[in-house]
């Protein structure tokens, strides 16, 4: 999920004539909430609450963070996992404590619009999945932007088909970049799979309540209704992958169909590699 961003002055005082006092007009409100409604308060809050996770729990190690730039914007694209997705923070919580750099997370309007998860998932630095607030994120801020291209279909995964990517969408991060004129950067994560496993899903049910996906796992086979909320200890392993970057023309209305699609396969077929290669030679699910 570019420095924090700094505090606005204080409200002027009260000055007082007189019989009494004079109302002055109210200045702005002291506050670290951004124009997208990020905290960097709540940031280090839950990266407080979260480190044992990271650190203990799934004991996260990576590979390429040379990769992720240090200054300007970047659109890191990853794999997407879990019924109860544990590599969004995962990702965010390595990429802010490792190399200081706010990250920004992409996600669907449905969480904006929970109640009080809303806020809280602006304040953790979500932001509602539009073109217009991506462009402003990387183009003009700047900043890291996560997004799974995958979307729900990633978690939505049962078990048996782990670690096989489904289809990129229709290429619209590609695009997106190329409009915002900043680098691809492409991670592989291994671990989520296995974190929160889906055994069955009911997809006719799921429609009827207007989800994108209505899982059975083996959390709740094992923890009950704590295991709604509950990840294995799965050992979690990210590597990120060299930049990709495109010589076009920046902030064009449209790009080549052909060339968008096939970049975003192309994308696809890196972190794919990447995957069997990282899972071939992994030893254990649980230990290093």
């Amino acid at each position: 999920m570019a420095a924090v961003t700094p505090l606005r002055r204080r409200a002027p005082s009260l000055t007082r004539t007189e019989p009494e006092a004079v109302t002055l007009p109210p200045g702005p409100r002291q506050t670290d909430v951004d124009s997208f409604g990020r905290s960097e308060r709540a940031r280090a809050v839950v990266r407080q609450l979260f480190e044992p996770v990271y650190r203990s729990w799934f004991r996260a190690t990576w590979e390429g963070l040379e990769h992720v730039p240090r200054t300007g914007g970047a659109l890191l694209v990853a794999n997407h996992a879990g019924a109860l997705p544990p590599d969004a923070p995962v990702i965010l919580h390595g990429i802010e404590t490792e190399l200081r750099r706010p990250v920004y997370g992409l996600a669907d309007h449905r969480f904006r619009d929970a109640p009080v998860i809303g806020t809280l998932w602006s304040r953790l630095g979500g932001v509602v999945a539009h073109p217009e607030n991506a462009e402003r994120l990387l183009r003009d801020d700047g900043r890291l932007v996560l997004v799974f291209p995958e979307g729900a279909k990633g978690p939505a995964k049962v078990y048996r088909d782990r670690y096989q990517l489904r289809r990129f969408g229709r290429g619209g991060f590609v695009e997106l970049a190329m409009r915002a004129g900043v680098p691809i950067v492409p991670i592989a994560v291994v671990g989520a799979e296995e974190a929160m496993p889906t055994v069955a899903t009911f997809p006719a049910v799921a429609r009827r309540l207007g989800l994108p996906y209505l899982p059975i796992t083996a959390n709740q086979l094992v923890f009950g209704p704590l295991g709604a909320v509950a990840w294995f200890p799965a050992k979690f392993r990210l590597r990120v992958l060299p930049p990709v970057t495109f010589d076009v023309e920046l902030g064009q209305a449209r790009y080549s169909r052909s060339r968008v699609m096939e970049a975003a396969e192309a994308i696809r077929l890196q972190i794919q590699e990447a995957l069997f290669e990282m899972l071939s030679a992994r030893r254990s699910i649980w230990w290093d």
